[in-house]
């Protein structure tokens, strides 16, 4: 078996198990070589709630663009989460989309968790 087709074993097993609804969504990862994506879906309705990836930080003049990938993901989750805020949405359920829970993926957690995003 690939690394890619292992993967995706392993999202399918989780998806199976976590399911995302209005009150609380999923917030779904996937990274990329280059950039981070991250979104809150309502999986009742089939529908994005909030998205948010590492892309925006270029065009936000705030943030260098000497970010390595790591702390791009770690403003992606921190723009994610104050995107939740003006949804008013405060829980999520996490879906690591079946990547191990290091680097990229446990920053994007961090930074949500930071701006007070609860899972």
């Amino acid at each position: 078996m690939t690394k890619l087709s292992k993967r995706k074993k392993r999202h399918r097993r989780i998806r199976g198990k976590v399911s995302g609804t209005k009150e609380r969504p999923r917030l779904s990862v996937f990274k990329s070589n280059k950039f981070t994506y991250a979104q809150l879906v309502n999986d009742k309705k089939d529908e994005t709630l909030v998205s948010a990836d590492s892309r925006e930080l270029k065009k936000d003049k705030k943030t260098k663009n000497k970010l390595n990938k790591t702390e791009a993901a770690k403003k992606t989750g921190e723009l994610l989460a104050e995107k939740a805020k003006k949804k008013k949405i405060k829980k999520v359920v996490f879906d690591r989309s079946g990547y191990r829970f290091h680097g990229r993926i446990k920053a994007l957690a961090q930074g949500a968790r930071d701006k007070g995003l609860k899972f």
